[in-house]
């Protein structure tokens, strides 16, 4: 029987978890080890100097004051009686597109999860805020996931999959996309000893690509993203030769 191991960043009580356990029940054993509380945007932070609680909820489902990460790296290190034969992250509340896949917290899961030799995927709903088909959720979820535990995926690749608001019934593989940030960093007030900021601004939009993974969502599919941990350019590292022939090395 196969082992899930289940987590995500918007904590322990949010619907998106329970939507994905509820979608690969049969699949194996899942087991649930989330953040007790949101934990958006912690991107792969790990805790460090200090100590993390751990509180057994339930028969195989688990929280923790730490980070997503935390959540990954504990669970397959030091609480799991076995190794887990999957990491699943999500179903996050809101998209992970483009360059979200950096700040994101469901995908660190993901990539937490490759680093330990897991086949590793992350789930997230775009427009989750408003309605969307939660059956489709979920039949996309364990359609991907019982593929993943059958063939596997390569070494060093996780899976990155949005769900689009209004879908097509359509899966799309796709390379990510590319934002328009409109940051603002707002003063919201100050006293003699500090002054306090807040990040606003307006929505981001993002740049048309054909390939995309925001054009498939736009378009209805389900982007499906697979991503490589080797973040060496190796064409910049050819042309950066010279440096050490200049250094005379």
């Amino acid at each position: 029987m196969a082992v899930i191991l289940i987590s995500n960043d918007d904590g322990i009580k949010a619907e998106g978890i329970k939507i994905l356990n509820d979608a690969v029940k049969g699949l194996g054993r899942t087991i649930i080890f989330a953040p007790d509380s949101e934990r958006s945007g912690s991107s792969h932070s790990l805790t460090f100097h200090t100590s993390i609680n751990v509180n057994k909820i339930d028969e195989d489902v688990y929280s923790t004051n730490g980070t997503p990460t935390d959540c990954i790296l504990y669970s397959v290190r030091g609480i799991l009686d076995k190794k887990p034969d999957i990491v699943l992250a999500g179903i996050n509340h809101g998209a992970n597109l483009g360059e979200d896949v950096s700040y994101s917290g469901t995908v660190a899961i993901a990539m937490e999860g490759t680093l330990l030799g897991i086949p590793s995927v992350a789930f997230s709903q775009v427009g989750y805020r408003e309605s969307f088909d939660r059956e489709f959720a979920k039949k996309i979820v364990r359609d991907i996931t019982h593929r993943v535990i059958k063939e596997s995926l390569l070494e060093g690749v996780f899976l990155n999959v949005n769900l689009p608001p209004k879908p097509n019934g359509q899966i799309r593989i796709t390379k990510l996309g590319n934002r328009v940030y409109r940051d603002k960093i707002i003063k919201e007030r100050e006293d003699d000893k500090e002054v306090v900021y807040s990040l606003g601004g307006e929505s981001p939009t993002w740049i048309p690509e054909e390939g995309s993974d925001f054009n498939a969502i736009e378009e209805g599919f389900v982007s499906i993203t697979p991503i490589h941990m080797e973040y060496t350019d190796f064409k910049m590292m050819k042309k950066l030769t010279k440096w050490e022939k200049e250094y005379g090395i």
